[in-house]
C-alpha cells in the first residue's frame, strides 16, 4: 500500500529525426494531420485504459467479496470483526496470480467499522519468487506511524467522491519499498462507506505498458491522475511524480471529453472512465511562433 509521493523514473529525451530539428520533407509528409492526430490520442487513452482496467476489474470482484461478506455479518445481528475478513481470502489470492499488473490487493476497513480492532487491512502480496504473503502491520495507534491512513489519497479519495481512484506514483513503505501506484474503490455498508477494496501496481511495470502507447504520440506525452500528479512520462519536462498543474485534471476526468489546456496545443484526453488523464503536446512553442511568422506550423521532435 502507498505512502509517502516521490519523484519516480526518468523518461528518454526526444530525438530529433535525421534531416534535423524539425525533419525532413519526407518525415514531415508523415505527420498525421488534425484527424489523424485526434485518432491517436485516442488510441493512446484507449490502450491505458485496457491496461488499468484489468486492475481495476480485481478491485471490483474485492469490492463486491467485501460488501457481501459484511452484508452477511450484518444480517447475522452483529459488527465485523477482524477474523471474519479472512474470509476473502479466496478470492484475493487468484487475483494476484491472475492479473500480471498487480502486485498487492485486498481491503482496507474504515476506522470503527470492526468491533475488536481500531483499523485493519486484509492486504495480501506477491514477492519476486510468485509466493503470496499477507501485509502484517502493527496498528497501534500508540506505537505505529501507519495507524492513521485516512488522509492517504488512496483512501481519502474513495471516501470522499465515492468514485475509483488511482493514487500515486508513491514510495511503498508499507509494503515493498517501490515506486507504486494504488487502484481503489469505496466499499459501502448499509448506504455507508466501510473502507476502500485496493491493489497495487509497481510503477516500473505500469511504465512498461504505458510508456510504448505514449510514444506513438508526435509530441511529449504524460498520464496524470485527478490530482494531477504524473503516473507516467514520456515527456523530460515532467517526471514521473511530479505534478502537472495549470489544468482542472479533475474535471476532464469528470466530464469524460477531451479538451484543450492551457499552452500552446496542450491536449487533455480522459483515459475511458478511468480517473487518469493523458496529456500531450500536438505543438512545440517553436512552432507555435513559426506559425505565428508566417512560416508554417514545425512539427514536434520525436
Amino acid at each position: 500500500m502507498s505512502t509517502i509521493p516521490a519523484l519516480a523514473g526518468t523518461a528518454d529525451t526526444p530525438r530529433a529525426p535525421a534531416g534535423g530539428r524539425h525533419g525532413t520533407g519526407e518525415e514531415q509528409g508523415r505527420r498525421p494531420d488534425r484527424g489523424g492526430l485526434l485518432e491517436a490520442e485516442e488510441r493512446v487513452a484507449a490502450g491505458v485504459g485496457r491496461a488499468l482496467e484489468a486492475v481495476f476489474a480485481a478491485v471490483a470482484e474485492t469490492r463486491a467479496d467485501t460488501a457481501a461478506l459484511l452484508a452477511r455479518v450484518a444480517d447475522a445481528g452483529r459488527r465485523p470483526v477482524s477474523a471474519d475478513l479472512a474470509a476473502l481470502r479466496p478470492g484475493l489470492h487468484p487475483r494476484l496470480a491472475r492479473e500480471e499488473l498487480v502486485s498487492g490487493v485486498g481491503f482496507v476497513a474504515a476506522p470503527g467499522l470492526l468491533s475488536d480492532v481500531p483499523a485493519w487491512l486484509e492486504w495480501w502480496q506477491s514477492t519476486a519468487e510468485g509466493e503470496v504473503r499477507p501485509l502484517l502491520l502493527d496498528l497501534d495507534p500508540r506505537q505505529s506511524a501507519y495507524s492513521d491512513y485516512t488522509h492517504w489519497d488512496w483512501f481519502a479519495l474513495p471516501r470522499d467522491t465515492g468514485l475509483r481512484a488511482v493514487a500515486g506514483p508513491y514510495v511503498d513503505y508499507l509494503c515493498s519499498d517501490e515506486y507504486s501506484l494504488t487502484l481503489s474503490a469505496p466499499v459501502e455498508l448499509a448506504g455507508r462507506f466501510a473502507g476502500v477494496a485496493a491493489a497495487d501496481v509497481y510503477l516500473r511495470h505500469f511504465e512498461d505498458a504505458a510508456l510504448p502507447l505514449l510514444r506513438q504520440l508526435p509530441g511529449p506525452a504524460h498520464l496524470v491522475n485527478a490530482r494531477g500528479r504524473v503516473a507516467a512520462s514520456a515527456d523530460p519536462a515532467h517526471l514521473a511524480g511530479s505534478l502537472t498543474k495549470g489544468h482542472d485534471f479533475s474535471a476532464v476526468v469528470r466530464e469524460g471529453r477531451a479538451v484543450t489546456g492551457a499552452g500552446p496545443g496542450v491536449r487533455l484526453v480522459p483515459c475511458r472512465g478511468l480517473p487518469l488523464v493523458l496529456v500531450w503536446r500536438t505543438a512545440t512553442e517553436d512552432s507555435v511562433r513559426a506559425g505565428a511568422a508566417g512560416v508554417g506550423p514545425a512539427p514536434s521532435a520525436t
